[in-house]
């Protein structure tokens, strides 16, 4: 890490702090999720991946959250100003609540035009001790137009203040109840990725950035907090494949704000990790010849971390790359054990674990084929485990004779009961609408976000 990227970032943020006065684009006049596609693959599955990605991607985390002062879960999504899947896609940062007490969600609040199609620019959100709302809007590359956004009231979407125009990518922003900001996030160097974590009591004044790991050409994470503990899992993109040839699981956490990083049994981890066999090294896919596709991480009772991922035989939509298995790695205070629980189509369907305090283990993902076989998502499923994922039993199928595919279930922070998991359909073959939905934690029902709302406030249809 330079110091001239060090210290551009710093001044980044310095320079714009209130720099642009409190507001927002207004609201819109319902929820519509953007589409995007990446790779065009020139077969009968058009692209590498694509389809309705509002919640998109996974190593963007976290995208909704429940605060219980208010009874409310907060969410970001990726918006557009197309109203018809022919119209011309512009994405947009949107921010909305559900309301547990009255049952119903207001206009979203449009926060950023972001002058592009890229759902990698979606943005991410925390919730600070004072109940404010920060909004990081990530870029997708080395550019300097991420923002930064601070509600101007507690628990509000009215308003908000710009903190920061700066550069980050896949951002990660963990607010540790009692200790500030401890952000995750992802720089673009010679075109490579390459993960930092940054620091700050106030999200105004920042640290200097520390780099966690750059291993070959790159890496993706995934991440989540236990407390005030954080984890990250992420592979490595081999040369000279890349991201296509995504490899490996490496794991660490910090219990003390990133001031130093360990192994799951405590172990100091000396960074960056710059060599592919390395401390935090816990599966080598290479020796199986698969490649990986990280998901989700979650804490068992004994605070133990719960990795889920996927494994498939290459990077091309398509049944030749199957079967794409499902797994999970639970430390069990000694050693990593892995299980396979079910196979899916694609290796962009996507689904978020939950371990519950009774002991259940939960995955919401499209693992059952969906309108558009084989592209990314399907519909929606929900598994559950009562032996810490050494069995599953295939549960209720939450979707059912969709027209398009649902994909990218994401889980809130503090998950409330009635708002469990929030995801976007969309056509994985060419350009359409997209709605959003969300199910609770028994998937009685799924229900739809109003696409067109007439009114300040409506209550979610039950879709199914």
């Amino acid at each position: 890490m330079s110091l001239l990227r060090i210290t551009s970032f710093l001044l980044l943020l310095t320079a714009s702090f209130a720099a642009k006065p409190a507001g927002t684009l207004g609201q819109a006049d319902g929820y519509r999720g953007i589409w995007y596609m990446n790779q065009p693959s020139h077969d009968e599955y058009q692209y590498k991946y694509s389809g309705g990605f509002a919640t998109y991607p996974q190593q963007q985390v976290p995208i909704a959250i429940y605060c219980k002062e208010v009874n409310k879960t907060f969410f970001c999504y990726g918006g557009t100003t197309a109203r018809t899947g022919s119209d011309k896609q512009e994405l947009l940062s949107m921010v909305s609540y559900f309301d547990h007490t009255t049952g119903m969600v207001p206009r979203p609040t449009i926060l950023l035009k972001r002058n592009s199609t890229d759902a990698h620019e979606n943005p991410t959100m925390a919730v600070d001790d004072a109940g404010y709302i920060w909004i990081f809007s990530s870029t997708h590359g080395p550019s300097k137009s991420s923002h930064i956004n601070r509600s101007t009231k507690p628990y509000s979407i009215d308003s908000f203040t710009e903190i920061a125009v700066t550069n980050f990518s896949y951002s990660e922003p963990w607010y540790l109840p009692g200790n500030g900001f401890l952000f995750l996030h992802t720089h673009y160097i010679k075109a490579q990725r390459n993960l930092f974590a940054a620091t700050s009591k106030d999200g105004v004044t920042w640290n200097p950035e520390q780099h966690l790991a750059h291993i070959e050409m790159g890496d993706y994470q995934v991440s989540w907090r236990d407390g005030t503990r954080l984890a990250t899992a992420f592979d490595f993109h081999p040369t000279p494949l890349g991201l296509n040839g995504r490899a490996n699981i490496y794991y660490m956490e910090t219990s003390d704000i990133g001031k130093t990083w360990t192994t799951a049994d405590g172990k100091i981890i000396s960074l960056p990790l710059t060599t592919t066999n390395n401390a935090a090294l816990i599966y080598d896919s290479r020796k199986e010849n698969k490649l990986v596709y990280l998901k989700d991480i979650a804490y068992d009772a004994q605070h133990h971390p719960v990795i889920m991922f996927l494994t498939s035989k290459g990077y091309e939509s398509g049944p030749k790359n199957g079967p794409r298995q499902w797994q999970t790695a639970r430390w069990t205070g000694t050693n990593w054990l892995f299980k396979n629980f079910t196979t899916s189509e694609n290796n962009y369907d996507h689904g978020s674990i939950y371990i519950e305090a009774d002991g259940t283990w939960r995955v919401i993902a499209p693992t059952t084929e969906g309108p558009q076989p084989y592209n990314p998502g399907g519909e929606m499923v929900m598994w559950t485990s009562n032996d810490e994922g050494s069995t599953w039993k295939r549960g209720k199928q939450l979707t059912h004779d969709s027209q398009l595919n649902h994909t990218y279930a994401r889980k809130p922070v503090n998950a409330n009961p009635e708002f469990y998991s929030l995801w976007a359909d969309g056509n994985a073959r060419k350009p359409s609408t997209s709605d959003l939905y969300f199910t609770d934690q028994k998937g009685t029902h799924v229900w739809r976000l109003p696409a067109k709302m007439t009114n300040d406030f409506a209550k979610p249809e039950i879709a199914w």
